[in-house]
């Protein structure tokens, strides 16, 4: 148990003490009512098993999953701790793999870096070379990431598409929009199939430099392929099932209807208004936007950016006016540098020189300089 300074329970710490014992009494219900972050999920399991109850290996996998989703990550961390510290409990890739991302949520990058360069041999596979590769893509830490990626083609490990598209996410965020084209021409060369996650990063990366020829190139590239072609259909009756809904809000509708989509796949609204796009659908494009302004879903830059970007590849310009004004009338103020000098380049490119005017305006009104490009 957590002692005090002076070597006894406090007050506090006594009480919680009763309230555990008084409640439903199940080792994850004991680990959630820790309430403070300082309390030791591990003291928690001790006394569960000095009572004599026994604690699987899927348990605890559960529990801390949970408690990750509840962002409790230092009680999760605890768990993983327990579970090295117990040689009958067979550690997979997947324990490390959840151990690094933990361990950066905790301790910081530094921590898990020492953590990885402590595994044995046999455990630093491609799950948990691409844990890392996460860590590093989620600090916008490109060189290190780089870096990272060939010291798995050096261990001769065989990639995936998710490795592929940590790369893609972090030039994405970072602005280096040109790069993303790279990484899928080098999945061709390695003969890595790539996941509906991939297309969408691709294709968002085409939008962001308005060039729809290649979106709808690329649009085509996944209908045709044999192997993604069950997954784009699903996406395109994911679309459907949006609008008909007409509940952009929630979730939970299209999670019913479609319980094979998996989290880390599922679409995103830019990504619907994109793909509509590549396929000049400008009347599902209209209706979407709508109904995401109708929705209580707070608006970014982000969404802001993409079906600007949108109208203006299509060539509406009067829709692009509309958007800069419902723009300047939401409360918003979170802008990414980059994307919008992008734009302001795109409207400049076309002649548009109102809209940049108007748009340069709203950008001056929310003390956002165009000129400085973020980190």
């Amino acid at each position: 148990r957590l002692l005090s300074s002076s070597g006894a329970l406090s007050s506090q710490e006594i009480v919680e003490e009763a309230e555990i014992l008084q409640e439903k009494d199940d080792l994850k219900g004991r680990i959630f009512r820790l309430r403070l972050p300082k309390r030791s999920a591990t003291n928690v399991i001790e006394r569960w098993v000095s009572e004599g109850n026994t604690v699987t290996i899927s348990d605890l996998r559960c529990i801390s999953k949970d408690l990750t989703r509840s962002q409790r990550y230092k009680h999760a961390l605890e768990i993983s701790e327990w579970m090295v510290a117990h040689d009958e409990f067979e550690m997979s890739d997947s324990d490390y793999a959840v151990r690094i991302d933990l361990m950066t949520k905790v301790f910081g990058i530094d921590a898990a870096e020492r953590y990885f360069e402590g595994l044995p041999h046999s455990a630093k596979t491609n799950e948990t070379y691409t844990a890392l590769l996460h860590s590093y893509a989620g600090a916008k830490l490109t060189e290190k990431a780089e870096g990272l990626v060939e010291s798995i083609k050096r261990s001769n490990l065989s990639f995936n598409a998710l490795t592929y598209n940590e790369m893609m996410t972090l030039y994405m965020s970072v602005g280096q929009i040109e790069k993303v084209s790279l990484i899928v021409e080098e999945m061709k060369r390695q003969k890595v199939e790539p996941d509906i996650f991939t297309y969408n990063l691709w294709i968002s990366s085409c939008a962001a430099t308005f060039n729809i020829v290649q979106v709808r190139a690329i649009l085509d590239e996944m209908g045709h392929d044999s192997d993604s072609r069950e997954n784009w259909v699903k996406y395109i009756n994911l679309v459907n099932i949006y609008l008909s809904t007409n509940n952009l809000a929630s979730e939970s509708p299209l999670v019913e209807t479609a319980k094979s989509v998996t989290q880390r796949e599922w679409i995103t609204y830019d990504f619907l208004i994109i793909l509509y796009a590549g396929l000049g659908n400008i009347d599902r494009i209209n209706q979407i936007w709508k109904s995401l302004r109708m929705t209580k879903q707070k608006m970014t830059s982000r969404n802001y950016i993409c079906i600007l970007s949108t109208y203006l590849m299509l060539g509406h310009w009067k829709e692009v006016g509309e958007v800069i004004d419902q723009w300047r009338e939401s409360a918003s103020t979170d802008f990414d540098i980059t994307a919008c000098n992008r734009l302001i380049d795109a409207l400049t490119e076309l002649g548009l020189t109102e809209k940049v005017n108007d748009f340069e305006l709203l950008l001056i009104e929310r003390n956002c300089d165009p000129t400085k490009e973020s980190n």
